[in-house]
Parts: C-alpha cells; sequence; structure tokens
C-alpha cells in the first residue's frame, strides 16, 4: 500500500507556463499555492467555507515545504490532504505533493487559524468546517 493512500483527499492541480522560473522548473513559492489551493477547496466545497461574506475565515498562521523532486510545466501533480491536528479555532494540514505515478515531489504542512472577518480574532471552528475537517483527520 503507498504512504500516499493515508491522506484521505486528493486534489489535481495542472500547472501553467507562468508557474515555470528561469530554471525551468516550477517555482518554489508555487508549491505553497498548491498547498493552499487544495486546502481551501476542500474547506469551501466541502466544509461550506464562504471566503467572500461568511463571518469566520481562515488565515495562515504556519507553512513549511520540503521539496524532494522537481516539476515542469505542462506537468500536473496530485495534492494529497490530511489532517494531523484539530483544535478549538485551529487546524494542522499535512500535503503531500506527487506526479502522476505516485512520485513525490515535495511535502510539508499548513496551520490555518480561524478567525472572526470583523476582528480578526480566532474563534470556534464552526459545526460544518469541523465536521469536514474531521473527514480528513489522520489515523
Amino acid at each position: 500500500m503507498s504512504p500516499l493512500n493515508d491522506y484521505p483527499h486528493t486534489h489535481t492541480i495542472q500547472t501553467r507556463w507562468k508557474d515555470n522560473d528561469m530554471y525551468g522548473h516550477v517555482n518554489n513559492v508555487e508549491y505553497f499555492s498548491f498547498f493552499d489551493t487544495a486546502i481551501n477547496e476542500w474547506l469551501i466545497t466541502q466544509g461550506g467555507l464562504d471566503i467572500a461574506e461568511g463571518s469566520v475565515i481562515g488565515v495562515c498562521a504556519e507553512s513549511h515545504c520540503e521539496y524532494k523532486s522537481a516539476v515542469a510545466f505542462p506537468e500536473a501533480v496530485r495534492v494529497h490532504l490530511r489532517v494531523s491536528k484539530l483544535g478549538r479555532s485551529s487546524v494542522r494540514y499535512e500535503l503531500a505533493i506527487s506526479r502522476e505515478g505516485e512520485e513525490l515531489v515535495a511535502t510539508g504542512w499548513f496551520v490555518h487559524v480561524f478567525v472572526g472577518r470583523a476582528d480578526r480574532r480566532p474563534v470556534e471552528i464552526p459545526p460544518r468546517l469541523r465536521e469536514a475537517l474531521e473527514r480528513l483527520v489522520a489515523g
């Protein structure tokens, strides 16, 4: 069994021409964008997060990426997502990025703190959002 089976959700992202840097591979900053895209796709489609008008938003408190292999346009990448820690107002995601064939190209983590849109103070994760995050809990 592949270690990627330990990630309950996978989101495929097509790289773009603009993602490549002058060295001919996807620039390091784009990997953080891949993380952010996969996480927010889950929060919006599964957790009902209203990014435009909701009273609660998620802000990034910490992120990290370890690069293992280069990717270049026009490759697609698969972003594998799980939750390693779910708190009252925060969540720590673990992510893995692979190319087709499951070759691992990067791993990392991303921490969201959920805050009130108006005051930016931590708030309890809303029930629908919490339920969606619980489905991603590792193990």
